[in-house]
């Protein structure tokens, strides 16, 4: 995932007790996860967070 400062991040959607956002694991609940969940590669999501709104580009997809 890009967002439009260009930085690169990678999440893993994990259920709410196995929350780490320090590797990445964001949890099933948050704002984020719910507006990636159904997306498709390359599709442009906006987010409501806390801090406002993002936009956020999905430039991969990895099932492990």
């Amino acid at each position: 995932m890009v967002n439009e400062a260009t930085q690169s991040k990678r999440y893993r959607i994990v259920g709410p007790d196995e929350l780490d956002l320090k590797q990445g694991l964001i949890s099933i609940d948050s704002p984020l996860a719910r507006a990636l969940i159904g997306k498709a590669l390359d599709a442009e999501v906006r987010v409501q967070t806390p801090t406002g709104e993002q936009c956020v580009y999905i430039v991969a997809i990895d099932y492990p």
